[in-house]
């Protein structure tokens, strides 16, 4: 083949491969899928958000699995969230007539949970998929390619017990009779209105049982368990339905055996397509997961806020005095990073990581973010005990002792360790947070003025007067817009000029770059959707309430047709990128809306002290 036409090859498939705005998520707060838009599922974890995938084709068009259900003839397609729910219902629209796909994964509360209990939580470890005719009658074609250790080989399939059964255990049940070819199951329905079929995929084998009634009774249960969670939030301002959609994903996030949050449900999703940002974001940043629960928190969902209270205490403790910036969703301490070379990636966007090599790194913003979710928790009605609090003294200790060191930030860089700001700004909270937890104690009333002497000293520019990325590099950092958030006594006129000139040099319309250095890393990036958000924020608390709601609902159409934000967005053509759907992004629009409402009750005074 000559260059020419491996480049026309190269240029079919990545046109072929689906923009990331056209997926959707399905989960049960074990694992989660990806479905397109034609109602093909091509990124599956069961079990766990962090194993290896059922279906990867997300990851590579020729050799990753899926699974699709699509009619053999020209069709469109509509699809919606089942209201108040995440069960995804896509209809299909043909010449001959209308059929629909429901995708949820089986999700109930424990037998014997108590009334308001829907966090410990019961599921079968499954994806089912329901289709049903709806108007004249529709030809399917089914096929079910599963992955095996991240698509390395084929997979080696066999019939078992009324299923299709891989090597790894994974057994695919339908009733619709299927052919194995190589390594696809291949199979052919017509449905009338009226009819319905069934499938279940499923981490284990199941036995012998009817699948019509089990996949319709865990759709009932499902949907009801849905329903009844999203009937608890107790947001009713002007964008409700944005609102529950965010916590609805922000849901499907939780990790239900531990309590952690996943920063979203996928790896390598690029930062930009065909560069090299690629990074695997299936595992628990305390960062993210304290903003989540506050977001949660603000809605009535302090249960959520509760359960992380278990795996906050029991990944600290096995890091102590040291605290990681991020875990594994079972509180792994080690999330070794690795490339796998063999896939072409997110529109041949390599390398494809597994494990995220950042977990080594010193951050001190995350222990001001883990003592700001305490004092949340102790505010919700959290009593701390006494093992608690000396957790949380001895964590203060920890950034009393070293606040002045440098490290590599909120970002994560990879270059050489910098006096941070940001981090610098977290390090006051962090004491700020254990004086009124723990009471006011002379060491760190001292230490609180020191840390916010050196930032008025060191981080601000003399002549601009506005915050700087690092000590002595004067660039902008989209993270300081959230300075003016956490409550530190920072002048108004430089929470202002920061504002102005994080929006002059950082801005690309209405979408905001988390900053514009080197990084210790080759390419560019898309513009970071959270910091548009926090800009939002960074409005509101300084007072530009007007400016503000404009700019939040000029953001809320970048989320996709059924309300997932990702990481990242081109500012040019709007395509989203980054993993998806990102917990970042859906957390900060809550904020947004929640302090609009805080704002609109009672004015300036009602936001104060409000994070």
């Amino acid at each position: 083949m000559s260059l020419t036409q491996l480049k026309e090859a190269a240029s079919e498939k990545i046109a072929t491969m689906p923009p990331i705005r056209d997926y959707a998520l399905v989960g049960d707060c074990h694992g989660a899928a990806l479905v397109s838009r034609d109602a093909s599922v091509d990124w599956c974890c069961l079990e766990r958000f962090d194993a290896d995938p059922v279906f990867c084709r997300l990851l590579d068009r020729q050799q990753g699995g899926y699974l699709t259900v699509q009619p053999r003839d020209e069709f469109q397609t509509s699809r919606e969230y089942l209201p108040n729910t995440n069960l995804l219902r896509t209809t299909f629209s043909t010449a001959s007539g209308k059929a629909a796909v429901i995708d949820f994964m089986p999700v109930g509360r424990k037998p014997g949970a108590s009334v308001h209990d829907y966090i410990g939580l019961s599921a079968p470890l499954a994806l089912a998929r329901v289709v049903e005719g709806i108007e004249g009658s529709v030809e399917f074609a089914i096929e079910c390619k599963p992955s095996v250790e991240f698509a390395r080989r084929p997979a080696v399939l066999r019939q078992s017990e009324g299923a299709i059964a891989a090597e790894n255990g994974v057994h695919f049940y339908c009733d619709v009779p299927l052919e194995i070819v190589g390594d696809t199951a291949r199979g052919t329905i017509r449905l009338q209105a009226g009819q319905r079929r069934h499938m279940l995929l499923a981490a284990r084998p199941l036995g012998q049982f009817s699948l019509p009634e089990r996949v319709d009774r865990y759709l009932s249960i499902t949907q009801a368990f849905w329903e009844e969670w999203s009937r608890y939030c107790r947001y009713q301002g002007k964008y409700a339905d944005e609102v529950l959609r965010s916590a609805l994903a922000l849901k499907l996030l939780t990790y239900a055996p531990s309590g952690a949050i996943a920063a979203a449900p996928t790896t390598s999703l690029p930062e930009a397509l065909s560069g090299q940002r690629n990074w695997d974001y299936r595992f628990c940043w305390l960062r993210d997961a304290t903003f989540s629960l506050y977001s949660l928190a603000m809605l009535g969902y302090t249960g959520e806020a509760g359960r992380f209270g278990d795996y906050f205490h029991r990944v600290c403790r096995s890091s102590h005095p040291r605290v990681q910036i991020m875990y594994g969703i079972d509180g792994e301490r080690e999330l070794t990073e690795a490339t796998l070379e063999h896939l072409s990636g997110y529109r041949d966007s390599r390398p494809v990581h597994v494990g995220n090599g950042a977990y080594t790194q010193t951050q001190l913003d995350v222990y001001g973010e883990v003592l700001d979710w305490a004092l949340l928790h102790e505010t919700i009605g959290g009593r701390p005990e006494d093992d608690t609090c000396h957790l949380l003294s001895t964590l203060a200790d920890f950034v009393a002792e070293h606040w002045n060191e440098p490290g590599q930030g909120i970002w994560e860089m990879r270059g050489p360790p910098r006096h941070h700001v940001f981090g610098k700004i977290m390090s006051w909270v962090a004491i700020d947070r254990a004086i009124r937890i723990l009471g006011e104690d002379p060491r760190r009333l001292r230490v609180r003025d020191e840390i916010l002497q050196s930032i008025e000293q060191h981080g601000i520019d003399p002549q601009s007067g506005c915050l700087v990325q690092a000590y002595g590099e004067p660039r902008a950092d989209a993270s300081l817009l959230l300075a003016a958030v956490v409550g530190i006594p920072l002048r108004r006129e430089v929470l202002v000029a920061t504002i102005d000139e994080i929006r002059r040099t950082l801005g690309r319309g209405d979408f905001l770059l988390r900053y514009d250095a080197d990084d210790g890393l080759p390419g560019q990036e898309g513009a970071f959707l959270p910091c548009s958000f926090w800009l939002v924020d960074a409005l509101l608390m300084t007072d530009q309430a007007e400016e503000a709601r404009e700019l939040f609902e000029r953001l809320l159409p970048a989320a996709n047709d059924v309300g997932l934000f990702s990481e990242e967005i081109d500012p040019e053509s709007g395509e989203l990128l980054g993993n998806f759907p990102q917990a970042l992004t859906h957390l900060a629009m809550i904020q947004n809306a929640s302090h609009f409402g805080l704002y609109d009750a009672g004015g300036m005074e009602s936001l104060a002290g409000s994070h």
